[in-house]
């Protein structure tokens, strides 16, 4: 046979050899194009960190399955700096869960889950790190402080120091520190953590010069004893950033029975009305378009007074049952002239009066919300939330 066409069939051999290769371990082809392809079985983690050390891979695809925890420890899933400009999305249904009954204790509390938080984004992440497309659900206030691998290094920023916050809060995903996430289309849903934020937790500590971006997703059904029990924008004296758009808020659930550990803030810090689904501490700041809120215990308690809220809809956030004993309100905000063609309807619109009614609707008719949660009545096509289509 001719020498050169021997070598011809060597040399693709060797290159499908390759492609195998790469498959086996969860990696295709197009590896070599800057994607890496994770299916169930395999580690995200572990495809993350690959990424993260080859500078052309910028994309990692999970495919349709449900991922758990292996083991006890902090989170499902981290990014942390070297983590930094990568794209992680859900091709198909993919959940990321926290929980894992087969290895949960069974006797605890906060049985089947066994991570703090489902997904970590931790110091020095940019607004190109990415987060598409996932179901992210089990969290229930399972926390460890010293369990598996690190998903933080160290940080020599004194304003960083690591508090109870950073490992209790933020069951669906935990934000800490400079990061600056963009999370879209998302669904968020069925998390409890105490004290706070159990659908995600942001914690800038002050460092707002960004904000983290999130778009198109939906926060339904999660619980905290305290505040944000979709989103929590943590204060610690500094303040924390958001920018949220077109997102739908239903059944979450504030001031849910106290607990010991808690109890003492209730004390003193709105012992009657309670909380909402989106807190916003006094230093921090929140910039809210095109939002649906509905059916949660309270609408947005926010002490900011650079917050914005425009174009959003807020209707009958009076869910019963929790500590809080005040009238159930819709918008509990400082600064009031930041709301802008907002409807907003249920027992109390404006918990401190400081909402221009004749920039928004205080007494708003009824949305006639289909399946979906848009809404039928006319008055409001240009408000409110809108399921992106594929």
């Amino acid at each position: 046979m001719n020498p050169a066409r021997i070598n011809a069939s060597l040399l693709v051999l060797a290159c499908l050899l390759l492609v195998s290769a790469r498959v086996s371990y969860g990696e295709t082809a197009d590896a070599v194009k800057g994607t890496i392809h994770v299916h169930p079985g395999e580690s995200i983690q572990a495809a993350l960190d690959r990424a993260a050390e080859n500078p052309d891979t910028a994309h990692v695809i999970v495919h349709a399955g449900t991922y758990r925890p292996p083991a006890p420890r902090q989170a499902l899933i981290w990014f942390n700096q070297r983590h930094d400009g990568i794209t992680l999305e859900a091709q198909g249904q993919v959940v990321l869960t926290a929980a894992n009954p087969d290895v949960a204790d069974k006797a605890a509390p906060s049985f089947p889950a066994i991570v703090n938080h489902v997904v970590y984004f931790g110091d020095h992440i940019g607004p190109r790190t990415t987060l598409r497309g996932f179901k992210i659900t089990g969290a229930n206030n399972f926390v460890t402080m010293d369990q598996g691998p690190k998903i933080q290094p160290q940080i020599d920023e004194p304003k960083l120091k690591k508090t109870l916050f950073f490992y209790r809060d933020g069951g669906g995903i935990k934000i800490f520190g400079r990061s600056y996430p963009t999370i879209d289309n998302v669904e968020i849903y069925d998390n409890y953590s105490s004290p706070c934020g159990a659908g995600i937790s942001i914690e800038h500590r002050g460092f707002m010069d960004q904000a983290v971006t999130i778009r198109n997703s939906i926060f339904r059904d999660n619980r905290v004893p305290l505040t944000g029990a979709a989103i929590d924008l943590l204060d610690h004296e500094l303040g924390s950033a958001a920018v949220i758009e077109n997102c739908l808020f239903v059944d979450n659930l504030a001031n849910c029975p106290k607990q010991d550990a808690v109890s003492r803030w209730l004390e003193t810090w709105k012992p009657r009305a309670g909380h909402g689904a989106i807190t916003v501490f006094w230093f921090s700041r929140a910039v809210v378009r095109k939002c649906t809120f509905v059916g949660n215990r309270n609408g947005v308690d926010d002490g900011s007074r650079d917050s914005t809220y425009s174009d959003c809809i807020f209707w009958q956030n009076t869910a019963p049952g929790g500590w809080s004993v005040g009238k159930r309100y819709e918008m509990d905000i400082l600064n009031g002239p930041g709301v802008e063609g907002c409807f907003l309807g249920g027992d109390l619109a404006d918990a401190r009066g400081r909402i221009d009614a004749d920039k928004n609707v205080l007494d708003a008719p009824d949305p006639e919300f289909d399946e979906s949660y848009r809404p039928r009545q006319p008055l409001y096509r240009d408000t409110g939330y809108r399921p992106i289509t594929p």
